[in-house]
Parts: structure tokens; sequence; C-alpha cells
């Protein structure tokens, strides 16, 4: 009655259909692996680290950080500025410092070189007071009397001495009589030698023809040396 069908039967002794799709063992566990990272991340931001910034706050942020940055621009240029000028100050304190040394070795060389001077010039013929008038030299100039004088002392004179020069001229007054009028006296501070320079101005009228030199201790007070030089 029944016919017989002619189809192979396909033989599987294990009695199991096999599947159509398998996703490889190595691609699941990759995936795992993926969404545990990214959960763990998500849980480490979310309980351990700082709360995420707002987009205001973000911007906010840039802006302060852009102002903190421009100050500090600004304090460098400033820095530096000041290191320019602290160097520069530097250069003239040190050029300032040369110049006062040469200026030193200048002033030793001119003493010595006074000192000496004096030495050779002659002596006062009236000395032995104490203090000798070496040399002066005296003229006349725009109604004043200028000089200039040499004084020295002992050769064991200690400490410089203070004193006065008392000026006192002769020479013809306005009424064309001969007058003696004396000047202001001239505070002294005699070492071993002092070279003395100025002027005086001298009374209407007065034409000086010699001027006396008086030395003196205190103004009105003992004579410590004595000369009468010409006016030229």
């Amino acid at each position: 009655m029944f016919g017989r069908s002619t189809r192979p039967v396909p033989f599987n002794p294990y009695g199991r259909r096999r599947s159509g799709f398998r996703l490889p063992r190595w691609l699941v566990l990759l995936l795992l692996g993926t969404a545990a990272g990214v959960a763990g991340v998500i849980i480490v931001q979310e309980r351990y680290l700082p709360p995420r910034l707002s987009a205001a706050a973000s911007v906010k942020l840039t802006a302060a950080f852009e102002q903190a940055e421009a100050e500090r621009l600004r304090l460098k240029g400033e820095l530096d500025a000041t290191a320019k000028r602290l160097e520069t100050s530097l250069a003239e304190k040190k050029e300032l410092s040369d110049d006062l040394a040469a200026s030193r070795v200048t002033t030793t060389q001119l003493r010595d070189d006074v000192s000496s001077v004096v030495a050779s010039l002659p002596p006062d013929p009236r000395g032995g007071g104490g203090v000798e008038v070496r040399a002066g030299r005296f003229s006349v100039k725009a109604g004043s009397l200028a000089y200039d004088v040499v004084l020295s002392r002992d050769r064991g004179a200690g400490k410089p001495m203070a004193g006065v020069m008392q000026l006192i001229v002769v020479g013809e007054g306005a009424r064309g009589t001969d007058v003696s009028v004396p000047l202001k006296p001239v505070a002294l501070s005699i070492g071993s030698h002092q070279v003395v320079r100025g002027s005086l101005p001298l009374p209407d009228g007065v034409r000086p023809r010699q001027a006396t030199i008086q030395v003196l201790d205190r103004a009105g007070g003992k004579l410590l040396g004595m000369r009468v030089i010409l006016v030229k």
C-alpha cells in the first residue's frame, strides 16, 4: 500500500543537531572584558573621582586659567625689566667704584705732588711761630681780593690744627690816601701743609698794593705766622 522513500537518512550517532551560528570564544571574552572595563571606569568616576564639570563651569575655569596666564606673563615681564634695571645698576655701581678708586689714586698722587712742591718752596723768612707762610699770590678781580696762600707746619706736626688767616690790605683809598684795611678772617684747618684759595670783598674804592698774611690760633688770638706779599 505504501511506497518507500528513496531519500538518504543522515546518520547522527550523538543524537544532536548542529546549530547554524556560534560566536568565537575569544570574541565573547573580549566583549565581556570591554564591558567590565567600561563599567569599572564609570564606577570609579562616580565614587572616587571629583564630579565632572558642567559646560558653564568649564568655561569659567578656562577664563580663570587665561586670566592667570596673562597675569603670569605680566609678572614675568616686570621681573625681567626689574632684573635688567638691577643689572644696569650693578654695572653703574661697579663703574662708580672704579672711578672712585681711580680718583683716590689720583688724589693721593696730587697730595704727594703738592707735598713735594711745598717742600721745594723757600722757607718763610719770618718762620718760628709754628706755621710758615711759604708762598702767596694776590690779585684784584671785580672788587674782590683773590688769594692763593701756601702754609706749612713743622715736620713733627700731628693732627690738623684749627686756626684763622687774617688778611690786612694796604693801599690807596677812595680819597687817594693810604689806608690799611683788615678783611674778614678765613677759618683754617692746617695739617702738614695747606693751600688756601678764595676771594674776599674789598671796601669800595680801595686799591690794594700789598697784603699782610697773619695766621692766628683764633680770631684776635696768638700769632702763629706772618708774611707780607705784593698784590699784582
